[in-house]
């Protein structure tokens, strides 16, 4: 058997432990940017831990990039996001309103660039995912209508044959999913834009990005 040298796993300390304790609250807005965290006795108070595990929290979310510390006066949240996050655990913690923003940025040029890239074969699936989410729509069954939906935007996304704008949205949509699931209670919306999806296909089979770009944008300004 090959002794591949793996070293052992590396137990957290109780400081790793209370900065990343602390690092959940901040990122999540439980302190916000310019707000000062509690003083050293109330942080060894609510983690249960001592002065010197405290300090060297603060140190560890100081070379985050998340806090400084100011002598005398105490640490105060510098930023709410840790350099070098995965894009996936980012946008795991955006609201829906930043999502959706996003979301519109990247459907109106993906779009555009489908109606000029598209082959055939883009087109069977597209119109196979639409029909679907029609027919899921009609019969109010939300979770399978929001993913057709979703596969649908996906194949324009990869009828654009922009592999970096392909990946980012899939990444995006993932997310949009869960927030669909929540915000929606049936189909309704998704009935009420339809003939929007249609015109959309019809505008990237015609090649006509100009009018793909049109329809995208007016439904990305729609409930969906």
């Amino acid at each position: 058997m090959t002794n591949l040298n793996i070293s052992p796993l590396k137990r957290l300390s109780l400081a790793e432990e209370v900065a990343d304790r602390l690092q959940e609250l901040i990122v999540s807005g439980k302190y916000a940017v310019g707000q000062q965290l509690p003083t050293e006795p109330e942080l060894m108070s609510q983690f249960s831990v001592g002065r010197s595990s405290i300090r060297e929290a603060v140190k560890i979310l100081a070379h985050r990039g998340l806090v400084r510390v100011q002598q005398g006066l105490g640490t105060f949240v510098l930023s709410q996001s840790v350099p070098g996050e995965a894009l996936s655990q980012r946008l795991q913690r955006a609201d829906f309103e930043d999502l959706n923003e996003v979301r519109f940025l990247l459907e109106v040029k993906i779009a555009e660039k489908a109606a000029v890239h598209r082959h055939n074969k883009d087109i069977e699936k597209m119109k196979g995912f639409l029909k679907k989410r029609f027919e899921y729509a009609s019969n109010n069954q939300l979770e399978p209508c929001i993913q057709a939906d979703i596969n649908f935007h996906n194949a324009i996304a990869e009828a654009g044959k922009n592999e970096i704008m392909r990946d980012l949205y899939r990444t995006v949509s993932e997310h949009l999913k869960k927030s669909f699931l929540l915000r929606y209670t049936n189909t309704d919306s998704f009935i009420a834009t339809q003939h929007y999806h249609d015109a959309l296909l019809q505008s990237i089979i015609d090649k006509d990005p100009k009018k793909a770009l049109v329809w995208a944008t007016k439904i990305s300004n729609q409930p969906r």
